[in-house]
Formats: structure tokens, sequence, C-alpha cells
């Protein structure tokens, strides 16, 4: 199971549910499978000419308050070729991937 490290807080995805995608060496979570109290939506968007638009999240440690601007995206609406990763959330390489 792969898990996101940011700060001192964990961004987990769930057993059990859909598999996270790996697309150009970046991996997607299910949405349903993050701790949602991280995530605070932005109004930061850009364009991939395969994928479709990109919105951004910064994420928040709701312990600390410390923020990481900008540092997970998805795509709500993507193009046919990235039907896999519709509404699926990546991290910039600043947040931490462990695999177990």
């Amino acid at each position: 199971m792969a898990r996101t490290i940011f700060p001192s807080a964990e961004i987990l995805p769930d057993r059990g549910r859909s598999m996270p995608q790996s697309v150009e060496g970046n991996i997607y979570y299910p949405p349903s499978s993050l701790k949602r109290e991280f995530f605070v939506a932005i109004s930061k968007t850009t364009t991939c000419g395969w994928k479709g638009t990109a919105n951004y999240y910064d994420l928040k440690d709701p312990e600390t308050g410390e923020t990481a601007a900008g540092q997970a995206w998805y795509y709500a609406d993507t193009k046919e070729a990235a039907a896999n990763i519709k509404g699926h959330v990546a991290f910039y390489p600043s947040v931490t991937h462990v695999h177990e």
C-alpha cells in the first residue's frame, strides 16, 4: 500500500477501495481514499493536451495549520484518453510517498 506523508500527518488511501493509477510517473489516488481534512481547493488550474484541465489543492495540516501551496491536483473532467484518472488526486514530489 502506498502512503503519502505530509508534514506530521498522514494522507492514507483506504484499503479495499479502487487502486491508485500511475500516469507519467505520478500516482493518482481515488478521491474517496484520501483524508479530506488535509485538502483546501484553490483557484489554480493548468491544462494538459491529452488529460484536460487540472484543478489544484493546497495541503493543510489540520493540527499545525502548516500549508503546502498547490501541492496536489486532479482532473475533474478528463479527456477520453485519461478517463482512468478522472477525479483522482496526485501530489508533487515535495509530498513524500512511502511504499509498504
